[in-house]
């Protein structure tokens, strides 16, 4: 699909993920509404890409917040991708610790809440503008690149509330595809490993050395341009439909 003169809605738009994906999607010729809480990243981001992007603060949780981000796409050009790369809470847990008290329900409704319900409420609302769109030559419409996480096929130890919501996410790519198939709309999922990004609160190197070795090949955490090279190629390679990627340089997670 050629997003040429398209617009990209990219939720957690000024992440790391985030961030690169906008970039390589507007070096493609797309307008980027860079939709995020961060709202100093944010407009920092999208002031340096001129007028080819827009910051706009939305929480992905309210349907209201969601729909203002798309509008402002619409205004820019016709909404044709939307990738979901926010993030969110990262508590982690066991379900019962040493003291013999259960995990918060609260905290696990809010993991799930942001990142399977965030989702599906980008998802669908995306999707439910795309499917206004006039067809490309190519029949289609649009398409969604959701993120999952290996976490969501082998957890870790403390990861049940994020493995579940990304587990969620997993399991929703094929039906969704299956649901958007005649409005002409995509979906993918990516799975990503270790990467590295802001969030993990240390320098690279530092990161590069506590969890990079574990990764098989290449023996380094991943780079987030990498992920918004495959968000990329997904975009644009109209065959790519209801699956998950894994992109872990053959991580599996282990007890």
């Amino acid at each position: 699909m050629d997003i040429s003169d398209a617009s990209v809605l990219v939720t957690g738009g000024a992440g790391g993920f985030g961030e690169a994906t906008v970039r390589q999607l507007v070096a493609r010729g797309a307008h980027a509404v860079v939709a995020d809480l961060n709202q100093d990243r944010g407009k920092k981001l999208a002031e340096a890409l001129g007028d080819r992007a827009r910051f706009v603060s939305t929480d992905v949780t309210d349907a209201d917040s969601v729909d203002v981000a798309i509008a402002a796409a619409t205004e820019m050009a016709p909404l044709r991708a939307a990738v979901v790369v926010h993030g969110g809470p990262v508590a982690g847990a066991r379900m019962v610790n040493r003291k013999h008290e259960a995990y918060s329900v609260e905290t696990f409704r809010r993991t799930v809440e942001v990142f399977l319900v965030g989702t599906f409420c980008v998802a669908s609302r995306a999707a439910a503008q795309m499917s206004r769109n006039d067809p490309l030559e190519s029949g289609q419409r649009g398409v969604v690149v959701t993120t999952a996480s290996i976490a969501g096929f082998e957890g870790q130890v403390g990861q049940t509330d994020y493995s579940a919501a990304k587990g969620g996410v997993i399991a929703m790519t094929l039906t969704a595809a299956r649901d958007l198939a005649p409005v002409g709309v995509r979906v993918m999922c990516i799975a990503p490993g270790t990467f590295y990004t802001p969030a993990y609160g240390m320098a690279e190197a530092e990161a590069e050395a506590r969890f990079g070795q574990g990764v098989p090949n290449p023996k380094r955490m991943g780079r987030a341009a990498e992920y918004a090279s495959l968000a990329s190629q997904i975009v644009e390679n109209d065959y790519l439909n209801g699956e998950v990627i894994r992109i872990d340089g053959a991580n599996r997670f282990n007890i």
